[in-house]
């Protein structure tokens, strides 16, 4: 890759970067009631991306070998638990984690 691919390459990637991050200001200025339909992603996205992550991270999960699943359901019940009782998502997050790592290494 030349000198000035580089140079493009890095430029367009600032831009981007500079667009998605100033492109909602700009569109949903404060003169101007965020629409309804902005409100509703607020709320379901974070959910649903969660959601996907639960799928994502169990896929591979087989119940019939190994550990039969044990250290995955064990640590999502911790994750649910905790994130009911302190209502944390990074707690939450991090002790599941932690919760699995310990069971991997330690138990199973």
């Amino acid at each position: 890759m030349t000198l000035t691919q580089q140079v493009i390459t890095v430029a367009m990637c600032v831009l981007g970067t500079m667009a998605t991050r100033f492109l909602p200001f700009i569109i949903f200025s404060d003169k101007r009631p965020t629409p309804k339909y902005v409100h509703y992603l607020g709320k379901a996205l974070p959910a649903a991306v969660f959601g996907l992550l639960v799928v994502y991270c169990l896929k591979g999960v087989s119940v019939f070998s190994g550990s039969h699943g044990l250290p995955e359901l064990i640590a999502v019940a911790v994750t649910a638990a905790l994130h009911i009782w302190k209502k944390n998502m990074m707690l939450s997050i991090v002790g599941g984690t932690a919760c699995y790592m310990l069971l991997v290494q330690l138990v199973f």
